[in-house]
């Protein structure tokens, strides 16, 4: 079997591809938006990262801040993260003309917030029924 994977100098598959605001790998050589960094950052600034990106229209890099974020969290904040990039994901969807995976995303990530909500997570001053709300306006219009 051939692996012609793109690969970082340590040998993990890495896309090299650029991306469009979608994440939709381009053809090599495009001009494609800059990738977001694979460092986690702390929760102000991966808050404040996501909601400009989400601003330029680039759900999918902001899905990609949240979830950098939740791979490398506290476990009792997973949730928030995960839901966060959920919600990200269904945005993405929809921008992309998947309606019904736009709404199955987005259904899981309302759940997954609401849950931890219940909990009494700390939000980081987000307030996440507003954030669902906003998703779920735009997941349900007819534009993208």
């Amino acid at each position: 079997m051939s692996d012609d994977r793109d690969r970082d100098p340590d040998g993990r598959a890495r896309q090299a591809r650029p991306r469009d605001e979608l994440g939709r790998p381009l053809p090599y050589g495009a001009q494609g938006v800059e990738p977001v960094s694979e460092e986690p950052l702390p929760p102000e600034e991966t808050i404040a990262l996501a909601q400009q990106l989400l601003s330029e229209g680039r759900p999918f890099s902001a899905h990609e801040v949240y979830e950098t974020r939740w791979k490398s969290c506290p476990p009792d904040e997973r949730p928030l993260w995960q839901g966060l990039a959920q919600l990200c994901v269904g945005l993405t969807h929809h921008r992309r003309g998947n309606h019904v995976g736009a709404r199955r995303l987005y259904d899981r990530a309302a759940a997954r917030l609401v849950g931890y909500e219940e909990s009494g997570g700390w939000t980081y001053g987000m307030d996440l029924q507003s954030i669902r709300d906003r998703a779920l306006a735009e997941i349900e219009s007819d534009s993208t």
